[in-house]
């Protein structure tokens, strides 16, 4: 099932929330960081983000929505990483449809969770506020670095501690499940 697979790796959830609020930290205190450095930053989280949602999409049964959303978060990265040059424009349509899609993925798992997860609104939440930051990148992308970089940092902080709060959330909620007996040998 899902949740004793989210409850069993509480701890990636927490990892994923203390690596956004570092980006979003950093993005706050040097506002004039260098975009390439933003570009690898987000990399690296959209890479990490993949990585987990691809694993999870494999567990009680194939889960398209994490699927696609590893496959969109780990193709993100790559194409960050490889292309850090790429004009700013274009990694924040990179940026804005990636929010979009992940946060609908959160909104989808929150509302399936709902009956046996306590406080699925962190994570109804949490992609609610990812399909807007998306919207608002989508709608704006030439606002300028400054002002997306702090979009961004803003996002990320925000996402950081959502995703951390959930990992705890997650993690007592392992306690709170019997753990699954194994079959009896014959």
């Amino acid at each position: 099932m899902l949740l004793d697979y989210m409850s069993r790796h509480w701890w990636a959830f927490a990892l994923r929330g203390v690596v956004a609020i570092l980006f979003g930290l950093c993005a706050l205190m040097v506002p004039g960081i260098s975009l390439v450095f933003l570009v690898a930053l987000f990399a690296a989280y959209a890479l990490l983000d993949g990585v987990f949602n691809f694993s999870t999409a494999f567990h009680g049964g194939i889960q398209w929505g994490h699927l696609c959303a590893g496959i969109l978060g780990i193709g993100a990265g790559v194409v960050a990483f490889a292309w850090p040059g790429m004009t700013t424009v274009a990694l924040l349509y990179v940026i804005g449809f990636w929010a979009i899609f992940t946060g609908a993925t959160a909104i989808v798992a929150g509302i399936k969770l709902r009956k046996i997860l306590r406080h699925e609104w962190i994570m109804i939440l949490m992609g609610v506020v990812a399909v807007l930051f998306g919207g608002l990148i989508l709608t704006n992308p030439a606002a300028g670095a400054l002002a997306v970089s702090a979009y961004i940092a803003v996002y990320a902080l925000f996402s950081g501690v959502s995703l951390l709060i959930l990992g705890l959330k997650l993690r007592s909620h392992r306690h709170d499940t019997p753990a699954t007996p194994l079959p009896r040998p014959i």
